[in-house]
């Protein structure tokens, strides 16, 4: 079972890996292009997408002080790399 917000290493995929749900501490990240077919199959991806949907607002919606923003994580500092050309 997928549980949102609990570490940085789960990943859900739905529908072999067309719709991909990425964990993490402070975001989850949906990934990918999922077609919802009128059939068994898309039943199915459409049922494992609700279950994840419905677990991620639970996550959201059980949270006492949620912030309005999470902070957004600083880019990494590029380094200095020695020019290989002079």
């Amino acid at each position: 079972m997928f549980k949102p917000y609990s570490n940085d290493d789960d990943v859900l995929n739905i529908q072999g890996d067309a719709l991909t749900l990425s964990n993490g501490t402070t975001r989850v990240v949906l990934n990918g292009t999922l077609e919802l077919t009128r059939d068994q199959r898309g039943l199915k991806a459409a049922l494992a997408l609700k279950e994840a949907v419905d677990a991620i607002v639970a996550n959201l919606q059980a949270e006492a002080s949620l912030p309005a923003k999470v902070k957004d994580e600083p880019d990494a500092k590029p380094g200095v790399v020695q020019n290989p050309f002079q």
